[in-house]
């Protein structure tokens, strides 16, 4: 059960990010782009805006048909293969500390984040995350 619970509260949490990107790219809430001042200046160049907005709907879409199958794992999947689900989300979850949680520190640090230290925060986050994924996948239900 426990294990359920954690993948059907992932998938909440991702698919507020997913509601957020695609409807509200710009905010600054459920981890959306709005924080990054690039956001803004890209609406400068609409043809730079334009770059931005497609990758956001590709980050979106990506997430969504990810999120489609962990759904999936949760309704169909035995219990092994929750755990194994888990694992595999803790794994893939550490390489945002490979690329992307040192550029968010870099923009971070030339202020180009709002609010100041946003990264640290998505950096513990992160850690939480797959913290909890661990303990989903050593739990005994």
């Amino acid at each position: 059960m426990i294990t359920k619970i954690v993948l059907l509260a992932f998938i909440a949490l991702e698919f507020s990010n997913v509601v957020a990107l695609y409807f509200f790219p710009g905010s600054k809430r459920a981890n959306a782009v709005g924080v990054f001042s690039a956001w803004e200046k890209s609406k400068q160049l609409p043809e730079v805006h334009d770059l931005m907005r497609y990758l956001v709907f590709w980050v979106a879409g990506t997430k969504l048909i990810f999120l489609l199958l962990l759904g999936l794992i949760v309704v169909f999947a035995d219990l092994n293969m929750q755990r194994l689900s888990l694992i595999a989300l803790a794994l893939a979850t550490l390489t945002f500390f490979w690329r992307m949680f040192p550029l968010a520190r870099k923009m971070d640090r030339e202020g180009n984040i709002q609010p100041k230290n946003y990264s640290l925060i998505l950096g513990g986050m992160i850690i939480a995350l797959i913290v909890v994924f661990i303990i989903g996948a050593i739990s005994g239900n």
